[in-house]
């Protein structure tokens, strides 16, 4: 009783504290106004929020997203640094964009969507659209030569690694 309790007034904790958190952080100087305040938007916005959040997915690997997230920070800062290049040397007239449909062998959309972020995230692509039934990703390459290597390296690097964050 106790506990359904708490997750109704706390339906998201750890959404409360990174609230309450990053509001205090944004004010000029912490005061015990400003931190009592920030909590209770913590506490009020997920509250008010909560009944358009999914459902927690099954099976989620909290570890296994921990790493997968420091992996998709390299490959921004990697990304980058190709697109700086291409931007810089490559003339318009040579670029070789591409759209690459991804086979999708995920199946929750909290999945997907991770996947669709990573993608557009990472500096030279972006997700496009999702076919109606969820089973492929149209993807934009702003230059390669290869689009079949550009699909197997998001099937490889990033969609096998969230079958395993998200089974």
């Amino acid at each position: 009783m106790l506990m359904r309790a708490y997750r109704w007034l706390l339906p998201h904790p750890l959404l409360t504290i990174v609230l309450a958190l990053v509001w205090v952080i944004l004010q000029n100087g912490i005061s015990a106004g400003m931190v009592v305040f920030g909590i209770l938007l913590g506490i009020i916005i997920p509250w008010m929020t909560s009944i358009w959040w999914p459902d927690t997915p099954k099976g989620f690997r909290m570890g296994r997203m921990v790493t997968y997230t420091f992996l998709v920070m390299w490959d921004i800062v990697v990304a980058n640094i190709q697109v700086a290049w291409i931007v810089l040397t490559v003339p318009n007239a040579k670029l070789k964009p591409a759209w690459i449909v991804v086979p999708l062998e995920l199946k929750q959309p909290e999945a997907i969507t991770v996947l669709a972020g990573t993608i557009t995230l990472t500096p030279g692509t972006v997700s496009s659209d999702l076919s109606d039934e969820g089973h492929s990703l149209l993807v934009h390459v702003l230059h390669t030569d290869d689009p079949d290597a550009v699909r197997d390296d998001i099937k490889t690097r990033y969609e096998r690694r969230l079958l395993e964050i998200f089974s």
